[in-house]
């Protein structure tokens, strides 16, 4: 979230770890790169990102404000499911940001007073030659919105479809994670977390934050028994 637009709610943060360089695209590659350029200030004005819970599209729609922001670009990042409580106003003001990422935009289909919001902010954005990025469990047309404009208005960009990553891909993730934080994989240890983790990628990402810090006195290697430790422990 852009500390440039002072009407955004305290709290609401970018994960400082949430990049597109620990990001493991799998099959969504050409999405990562629509939002990379995007975030570089090139390519489509408008992206919707759909895909269940745990592939990734909160890490990715933070991963393009960071980047965003190292290109000098006025990013604020929005997590709709988090602020439901809060009036439709705080979008007010935002289409002046060079890019703006709302994540869970389906969470209030159906508010008309959210609805409304959304249409204006995207007319109001769209004026004014600035980016947005949505993302939500599923295509416009299957959120449940109840103004048609809306749909329309969202639908008018690219459109992804979210794959969950299949058991190779998993492991690759996991192979990534833990070399980008320095830390060595075995395949036995790497076969081990994938019959007892969950399958999404922010359980993957939350792990090894917790493995990052044990692993502190264990020389960085990452065996069966230290990992099973780790897990029993939380």
């Amino acid at each position: 979230m852009s500390i440039e637009h002072p009407q955004l709610p305290l709290g609401l943060s970018l994960r400082n770890s949430a990049r597109f360089e620990n990001y493991y695209p799998g099959s969504n590659k050409e999405a990562v790169a629509t939002l990379t350029a995007v975030a570089a200030g090139d390519g489509e004005p408008l992206v919707f990102i759909a895909g269940q819970t745990g592939t990734g599209k909160s890490h990715l729609l933070q991963a393009a404000c960071h980047a965003a922001g190292s290109h000098g670009l006025s990013t604020a990042y929005l997590p709709l499911a988090e602020m439901q409580s809060l009036a439709p106003e705080i979008l007010d003001g935002l289409e002046t940001m060079s890019l703006v990422c709302i994540d869970d935009v389906d969470a209030v289909a159906g508010h008309a007073g959210w609805e409304t919001a959304l249409f204006n902010l995207f007319n109001q954005a769209r004026a004014a030659g600035n980016t947005l990025v949505f993302a939500a469990t599923r295509p416009p047309a299957e959120c449940g919105f109840s103004i048609a404009d809306l749909v329309s208005r969202l639908g008018w960009g690219l459109t992804y479809r979210f794959k969950p990553l299949g058991d190779a891909e998993l492991k690759a993730a996991l192979e990534m994670r833990a070399s980008g934080r320095g830390l060595e994989l075995p395949d036995d240890t790497a076969r081990y977390l994938l019959n007892r983790i969950s399958r999404d990628l922010p359980s993957v990402f939350e792990l090894f934050d917790r493995l990052d810090e044990a692993s502190m006195i264990e020389k960085r290697r990452l065996t069966i028994p230290f990992v099973k430790s780790v897990l029993m422990d939380n």
